[in-house]
C-alpha cells in the first residue's frame, strides 16, 4: 500500500511538470511571473499538501482511506470539496489532451482508423479535439465509476497504469539515447540501472494489485493495441497489393487503346492515396465502365504541417502521356477545411492544370470540359483473404480490419465532395 501511495504522490508532481511542458523552454526562461509562481506558489503548495496529509495520518492512522477530506476542518469541507472537484477536472485535461494528440499522430502515421479531428487553435497545430475519442473517454469513465463505485480499485488501476507508463517512457528514452543521440553505452547502462531499478521495484510491489483493479489499464491497452495492429496490418497488405499492381503512364495508355475506352465530355476527379503510379482501381473502373471523361485528374490530398496553404500553392500538377490525363497533389494546412465541392478547389486545380497544358488548345479543352460537368470517383477497396491464407491473416483481415474499415470516417465526408457528384467504385483486393 505504501508503494502505491508513493506512486500516486509522484504523479501529482509529474502532472505539474507536464503542464509546464505546454510552454517552450525560452518561454519559461523569460517569463518571470511563471518562474515566481512555480517556485513560490505551486511547488510549496504541493509539498505542504502532502506534508499536511502525512501529519494527519501520523495522528489518525485509521483514516488512511479518507485522509484528504478527513483532514479538512468541518467549516472548510464544502469549499474544499468544490475546489478539489474543479482541480480534478483541470487535472483530467492531461489525459484528454494526450488522448486527442496520440490518436491524431497515430492517424497521421496510418496506424489508426480515420476519425474526426478538429483543430481548435489557429496558432498551435497540436491543439485538437476529436468527438469520437471524447465520447469514448466519457463512456469509459462512467463504466469504471459504476463498476468500482469509487473504491480502492480505482487507485490500484491508476497506480499500475502510472508505473507502466514510467517503465515504457524509460525504455523509449533508451531508444532515443542509442539511436538518435548516440550516447555512450556506459551512460545508457547507468540510466537503465537507476531508473529501471526504481521503477521495477515499484512494479513488482504492485503485482498483487492487478487482480484488484489493476487489470483495467491492461484491458484498455490490449484493446487499443489490437485496433492499432489490425489497422496497420490491413493497411500494409493493401499498400503491398497496390504497389505490386499499380500501372505507369505507358500501361494506362495501352489500356485505353486496347479496351477501346470511350471518352465522354466532362472532368473526372479520381481520388487516390498513391502519389506515384496509377492504382489498380483505375484499371478496374475502365474495364467495367468502358468509358472515361475527356479530362481525368488523379487527385491526392495531403495535410502539411502549416496553419494554411495559399491558394496559388495549394495544387501541384503534372500531365501524363495519355491525352487529357493529369495528376494533381492538393495540399491543405491543418486549419484549412478540404472542400472539393467549393469554387476555390476547382479554381486552384484548373489553374494548376492550365500551367501544365501544352498550348492554348489544351487550355480551351480544360475549360470546355469543366463547363460540361464534373464527377468525383472515390475508390472503396475491400480486402479479402485468399483460400491459401493462414488463420491469423483470415481472422485479422476478414474480421478486425474489415470492421474497423466499415466504421472509420468516410473519405467522401472528409473531402466534402458534393454527394450528387460522387461515384463510389468498389473493388475486392484478394490477398
Amino acid at each position: 500500500m505504501e508503494q502505491l501511495f508513493l506512486v500516486e504522490f509522484s504523479t501529482g508532481s509529474e502532472a505539474m511538470f507536464a503542464d509546464l511542458g505546454h510552454f517552450n523552454k525560452r518561454g519559461i526562461q523569460y517569463c518571470c511571473c511563471m518562474q515566481i509562481a512555480f517556485s513560490f506558489v505551486v511547488y510549496p503548495a504541493l509539498i505542504v499538501a502532502y506534508a499536511g496529509e502525512a501529519a494527519y495520518l501520523i495522528e489518525n492512522p485509521n483514516n488512511i482511506n479518507t485522509a484528504f477530506y478527513s483532514s479538512v476542518p468541518n467549516l472548510l469541507f464544502w469549499p474544499m470539496f468544490v475546489i478539489s472537484t474543479l482541480a480534478a477536472i483541470v487535472a483530467s485535461q492531461s489525459l484528454i489532451s494526450a488522448s486527442f494528440s496520440i490518436v491524431r499522430q497515430s492517424m497521421a502515421l496510418g496506424c489508426f482508423p480515420r476519425l474526426t479531428m478538429v483543430h481548435t487553435s489557429p496558432k498551435h497545430e497540436g491543439q485538437v479535439y476529436s468527438p469520437e475519442v471524447n465520447y469514448f473517454l466519457m463512456i469509459a469513465s462512467i463504466l469504471i465509476t459504476i463498476g468500482f463505485k469509487g473504491g480502492p480499485e480505482i487507485g490500484n488501476a491508476f497506480g499500475v497504469a502510472v508505473i507502466w507508463v514510467m517503465i515504457i517512457t524509460t525504455l523509449l528514452m533508451v531508444v532515443v539515447m542509442l539511436v538518435i543521440w548516440d550516447t555512450n553505452i556506459i551512460l545508457v547502462s547507468i540510466f537503465v540501472i537507476v531508473f529501471l531499478g526504481m521503477e521495477g521495484t515499484y512494479m513488482t510491489s504492485l503485482t498483487n494489485k492487478v487482480p484488484q483493479g489493476g487489470w483495467v489499464p491492461f484491458t484498455i491497452s490490449v484493446f487499443f493495441l489490437s485496433v492499432t495492429l489490425s489497422w496497420t496490418y490491413g493497411r500494409s497488405k493493401k499498400a503491398n497489393y497496390e504497389a505490386e499492381r499499380k500501372m505507369n503512364a505507358a500501361d494506362l495508355n495501352q489500356l485505353i487503346t486496347a479496351n477501346n475506352v470511350v471518352r465522354v465530355p466532362g472532368v473526372c476527379f479520381f481520388c487516390t492515396d498513391l502519389i506515384n503510379g496509377i492504382p489498380p482501381i483505375v484499371q478496374h473502373y475502365m474495364q467495367h465502365v468502358g468509358a472515361l471523361r475527356e479530362i481525368m485528374v488523379m487527385v491526392t490530398v495531403r495535410t502539411v504541417p502549416v496553419r494554411s496553404v495559399l491558394s496559388e500553392e495549394r495544387c501541384l500538377a503534372a500531365q501524363l502521356s495519355p491525352k487529357g490525363i493529369y495528376r494533381c497533389l492538393v495540399q491543405y494546412g491543418y486549419m484549412d477545411v478540404p472542400d472539393m465541392g467549393g469554387e476555390e478547389f476547382l479554381t486552384s486545380v484548373m489553374e494548376a492544370l492550365k500551367d501544365k497544358a501544352a498550348g492554348p488548345e489544351e487550355v480551351e479543352a480544360l475549360e470546355s470540359a469543366l463547363r460540361k460537368g464534373i464527377v468525383f470517383v472515390v475508390g472503396r477497396t475491400i480486402l479479402k483473404t485468399s483460400p491459401t491464407s493462414g488463420w491469423f491473416t483470415r481472422f485479422v483481415i476478414d474480421n478486425l480490419y474489415r470492421f474497423l474499415q466499415r466504421n472509420s470516417r468516410s473519405a467522401v465526408v472528409s473531402m466534402r465532395a458534393p454527394p450528387g457528384k460522387v461515384l463510389q467504385v468498389g473493388m475486392l483486393y484478394e490477398i
